[in-house]
């Protein structure tokens, strides 16, 4: 999947902007503040429907805006030509268009463009609680499997109504358990749906973990991870769904209590090890730093592996803290696989121009003055 232009109106810094990519490499370099990062945002907003900036679409507009527009011109395998369009105003939010026709839900969405960021944020994968793991998972998962997010939707949709019951029933305990089973039969139909999805997919993504780490680092350090969810074995459905089912039963005084649903992939873990040290208590800021970056390079090659069309690689911001030998190592993978890649950057010392000099598959842009133009 490659994104050939993009037109932006009001989308945060950018004014004014269209621009046409290369097929392959695109290096975008310019000061702090000159807009960068808010150029791939905008390509990560057409193809996840948020940004992976703002915490709220509000934050997106403009300050002088109360809109913004973005239009995208995609070419695919499985869709040869197709074009993808946001508009946001306050007050009446957000709408998408394929083709010009309206989207219904924004989850049909999601898989349409499949993307792989790696920001500075990604360092909170590691480092930071069980949400942020959370979130990477379903993010990755949801992108190559439409009923694993149609799964996730209805679960939250469930939690939601089964935590509005905890907190308002008013009757003795016995009567709530019996209020409590239709939703518990909801709940552990998804969530042991989700639980053993998540289980097969990180089983194979370890590998290519493994690998990426490797080719990154050169180092002899072995990462690994373990998922920690509800029951041990959960490659067999009816067995997660029974193991939900007693859980829910035996907890449902102490969710009365507080009022909330304790038991389910709400509150999975995912734990990071290299050579068997949890990465999150005994890593170094570096070894957090590279491995959140082989997790991003091990989503890119599996999704690489899984689809049909390629996904599309954004980083940003993510070589100054690396020295040129990591930076050489991973701008030389970036060039050997076949899919678009966006690489931001305020410094262009890292970069070789041999890479972009006379090879019209890739394009050094400059961004100076709200103005975007390639240089190479």
């Amino acid at each position: 999947m490659r994104i050939q232009s993009i037109s932006l109106k009001g989308y945060r810094n950018h004014v004014n902007t269209q621009v046409e990519f290369a097929p392959h490499i695109n290096l975008i370099t310019g000061a702090n503040g000159s807009g960068k990062t808010n150029l791939i945002d905008a390509i990560h907003y057409l193809c996840m429907t948020r940004s992976f900036v703002a915490a709220s679409d509000q934050y997106v507009a403009h300050h002088d805006h109360k809109y913004f527009m973005i239009h995208g011109h995609f070419k695919g395998t499985i869709r040869s030509e197709f074009k993808v369009s946001c508009s946001y105003s306050r007050g009446e939010g957000k709408k998408f268009f394929v083709n010009d026709s309206p989207l219904e839900r924004f989850s049909d969405l999601i898989g349409m463009v499949p993307v792989v960021v790696l920001s500075p944020h990604d360092l909170k994968l590691t480092s930071e609680g069980p949400v942020e793991r959370r979130t990477f998972l379903d993010s990755m998962i949801s992108q190559i499997s439409s009923v694993y997010l149609r799964n996730l939707i209805d679960y939250r949709k469930v939690r939601r109504q089964r935590n509005t019951l905890l907190q308002e029933f008013k009757g003795p305990l016995g009567a709530l358990q019996t209020h409590l089973e239709p939703w518990n039969v909801q709940l552990a139909q998804k969530g042991a749906a989700i639980i053993q999805k998540r289980a097969e997919i990180l089983e194979k993504f370890k590998v290519y973990l493994a690998h990426q780490y490797q080719t990154i680092t050169g180092l002899t350090l072995k990462p690994s991870l373990q998922y920690q969810t509800i029951c041990s074995n959960c490659s067999d459905y009816d067995e997660i769904y029974s193991e939900y089912i007693r859980l829910l039963k035996i907890n449902y005084e102490k969710e009365a209590e507080r009022e909330q649903t304790l038991i389910g992939p709400h509150r999975d873990e995912v734990v990071f090890f290299l050579d068997q040290m949890e990465l999150r208590n005994y890593g170094s800021q570096g070894q957090h730093r590279l491995f959140s970056m082989a997790l991003k390079m091990a989503q890119l090659f599996y999704y690489s592996d899984q689809l049909d069309d390629l996904p599309i690689m954004l980083l940003d911001d993510v070589f100054g803290n690396l020295d040129q030998q990591k930076t050489d190592i991973i701008t030389e993978t970036l060039n050997k696989h076949s899919g678009q890649t966006f690489i931001t950057s305020a410094s262009e010392r890292p970069f070789e121009k041999k890479l972009f000099s006379g090879n019209g598959e890739n394009r050094w842009f400059k961004l100076s003055n709200g103005n975007i133009e390639p240089i190479y």
